[in-house]
């Protein structure tokens, strides 16, 4: 006999994902519905027991009813080049008539009538000032390797002699750049601190004039135009278009 399709909805209904940081507990709700007219037995296990606190683990979802499970990840230390390989499985039946003796119930039922639905857990981690800098440097670390595989293909080239030079170009630039991209970010830092400042200065000196207000206003928006730019956006942008004359030139 073939195994029977999940009778209850689950929401959501392939991962569970965990936001950090993971300092303390952080929890992640399943909503388990029930379309039937009668009432389904669930129970929820994991591959990781000693991580993980459900409430309830197990109990009757009535027909025509949800129920939502609490799913508690107890904290640890996040390594993101650690692979997560945790996953959940919401076990279920349709409970039988009469009174239900929860202890011999799941030792009782045969296979045929167990239904099942699986789900992996994701650990998502906040992009914080840690996590750009984490970011930069392996996009440092990409810019590398490119660079790397740029000089491989220029040697391999029959006109390497005259393009290691252009590559060296481009290796200053990309220096350049970078040196541009953390300028611009310091000016950022100094463009916020100057408009908190003038925020400050506004509200403690209500008196003072129209034109005053409204040149405080005006440096509040420039500084936080200015915040916004996306400096790797144009370091980027440069990059490739460097690169794109390299190999042009290489395919003459």
């Amino acid at each position: 006999m073939s195994k029977q399709d999940q009778v209850l909805i689950l929401e959501p209904p392939y991962e569970l994902r965990f936001k950090g940081p993971f300092t303390d507990v952080v929890t992640s709700y399943l909503k388990l519905n029930n379309p039937s007219e009668r009432r389904v037995c669930f129970k929820v296990k994991t591959t990781a027991p000693k991580r993980y606190c459900v409430r309830p683990n197990s109990g009757i979802v009535e027909a025509r009813q949800q129920l939502s499970v609490a799913v508690m990840l107890q904290p640890f230390d996040y390594d993101p080049n650690e692979k997560n390989k945790h996953k959940f499985m919401v076990q279920s039946m349709f409970a039988p008539e009469g009174d239900i003796n929860t202890d011999t119930l799941w030792k009782d039922a045969s296979p045929e009538s167990l239904m099942d639905s699986k789900l992996k857990c994701v650990f998502e981690l906040p992009v914080d000032g840690t996590t750009q800098n984490n970011l930069d440097s392996n996009l440092a670390i990409e810019d590398k390797v490119n660079v790397s595989k740029v000089s491989e293909a220029v040697k391999a080239s029959p006109k390497a002699s005259n393009v290691e030079a252009d590559l060296r170009k481009v290796q200053d630039e990309c220096r350049r750049l970078r040196d541009e991209i953390s300028n611009t970010r310091q000016e950022n830092l100094q463009l916020k601190e100057e408009g908190l400042r003038l925020r400050r200065s506004v509200n403690a000196e209500t008196t003072q004039s129209y034109g005053s207000g409204a040149q405080g206003s005006v440096s509040d928006t420039r500084s936080s135009n200015t915040a916004g730019l996306p400096p790797m956006a144009i370091m980027w942008a440069a990059v490739a278009f460097i690169i794109g004359i390299l190999f042009s030139k290489i395919l003459l």
